[in-house]
């Protein structure tokens, strides 16, 4: 599992497959954000697995040691 985070625009990527081709995202979901408190993406491939899950204003919603503290 890998973590990215973009610090300009608070949004983290967590990459659950191991490689992921270009192109490699056959669907989104984009989960209710009442629901979660935030703005989540899951990502899939072709064959219906979760493969990233994008997470918008993450410094919120990540448990403490996600980002690291200088960039939150």
């Amino acid at each position: 599992m890998k973590i990215t985070y973009d610090e300009s625009v608070d949004a983290a990527y967590i990459y659950l497959a191991v490689a992921t081709e270009p192109g490699g995202v056959e669907r989104t979901y984009c989960c209710d954000p009442l629901e979660v408190n935030g703005q989540i993406h899951l990502d899939f491939d072709k064959q219906g697995r979760l493969i990233g899950i994008e997470v918008l204003g993450a410094s919120k919603l990540l448990p403490e040691g996600i980002i690291p503290k200088e960039k939150r």
